[in-house]
């Protein structure tokens, strides 16, 4: 070989040397980088799974809070639930006390007139309506409002367990994520696609989570409301069945109180009849006595007349007015007096019968009258009122 040809192959060796070197250079970069990138994935694979772990346990975190909060919302559903029960039974006990306390004063309207005046018992029929009435439309703003709080805390309810449900699920997710490997995931091209669209739907870790803070906050806050109204029906229906025991009571009491009066009136009324019937006849046969005594006054007084008749037939010289003559004509005169005495004595027997006739008549419609009047207040309203038990709702 010449110079001239060794000349001519040196510079391809030294592109040889150099195009190795750079080839190997690069094969000592390329391991560089890999081994970097292994390190890098590796690091962000444990940083991932940190994070990760740490999400799912501030879910765990939350989800614990929300769960204490259903678990104290959930029982005072059924509490108020059970409390508006007891307030409806107290409202058809009202009902069915407003119902027998009209029909009391109905009954008591049929009375005869007489016996309609106002009285002590329908002054207290009255404040019974009256109270029965405030006590209805108090009980039936309470089942309202009642009614309201059990939807507000259904509505709480709802909410959390949406929220639970939902912290449920991304915490599953997020468990799978956490154990999620390259060679566990079958679909690839598809978590890439569903993790597409999740820009405009995140949320900051803050306004996430503010969103269960506020949804525990107001499940709270109707916990606290529900108390509250729970402490105000105990105290109305505490009140209300002391007003209705109370009026109830006053009204039985003017009521019993009346009866008595009535079967006193009546036992005194009752006792006179026997009397006035006796004086009756009594008085008949004081007129007979009277009549009889006339007759015989009248027999005197003919025979008187009659004497005084013959004396006059005496001869002239004879009629003179001696003692005898004077004696005759003065038992004349008192025995006419006596009859007519008599005579208006029988005259008024027969108006002093007359009276007592009416007497025993007004007597027995009063006694009919109060007989009445004790079978509507004691057989009918009390009656009415027997089944009425007012307890304490």
């Amino acid at each position: 070989m010449s110079v001239q040809d060794q000349k001519f192959e040196a510079p391809n060796f030294l592109r040889v040397d150099v195009v190795l070197n750079r080839a190997e250079l690069f094969r000592n970069e390329c391991k560089r980088l890999i081994l970097e990138t292994e390190k890098a994935c590796r690091r962000m694979q444990s940083d991932d799974s940190k994070r990760l772990d740490q999400r799912v346990r501030d879910i765990q975190f939350l989800k614990k809070e929300l769960e204490l909060k259903l678990e104290e919302i959930v029982p005072e559903i059924d509490v108020l639930v059970d409390l508006q029960s007891r307030v409806r039974k107290a409202l058809e006990l009202n009902q069915e006390a407003l119902r027998v306390t009209v029909l009391c004063l109905d009954d008591r309207r049929r009375r005869a007139p007489s016996e309609r005046m106002p009285d002590e018992v329908n002054t207290e029929l009255l404040k019974e309506w009256e109270t029965y009435e405030e006590v209805a439309s108090l009980l039936q703003s309470v089942q309202e409002q009642i009614s309201e709080q059990i939807r507000l805390n259904r509505s709480a309810k709802y909410h959390l367990e949406r929220d639970l449900r939902e912290k449920f699920e991304a915490q599953n997710i997020d468990n799978s994520c956490a154990l999620m490997t390259v060679h566990s995931i079958h679909n690839l091209q598809m978590s890439k696609q569903n993790t597409a669209g999740l820009g405009s739907l995140a949320v900051t870790p803050k306004q996430w989570e503010n969103i269960s803070d506020l949804t525990m906050a107001k499940a709270e806050q109707q916990k606290s409301n529900s108390l509250s109204l729970r402490a105000l029906v105990e105290s109305v229906l505490a009140q209300t069945a002391t007003d209705m025991q109370k009026q109830f009571k006053a009204t039985t009491e003017a009521l019993q109180l009346h009866i008595q009066q009535i079967k006193s009136t009546k036992s005194l009324q009752e006792e006179k009849l026997p009397k006035i019937l006796s004086e009756i006849n009594s008085q008949q046969k004081i007129r007979e006595d009277l009549q009889a005594a006339i007759a015989e006054n009248e027999h005197f007084l003919t025979l008187a007349q009659s004497r005084l008749a013959l004396r006059q037939q005496r001869p002239g010289k004879e009629q003179c007015h001696d003692p005898a003559q004077a004696q005759l004509l003065a038992e004349v005169q008192q025995l006419t007096a006596h009859i007519n005495k008599l005579r208006e004595e029988v005259a008024q027997s027969e108006e002093e019968q007359r009276a007592l006739a009416r007497c025993q008549l007004d007597l027995k419609e009063s006694i009919d009258t109060k007989a009445n009047s004790l079978y509507i207040d004691e057989v009918i309203c009390m009656q009415h009122r027997e089944p009425i038990i007012i307890r304490n709702f």
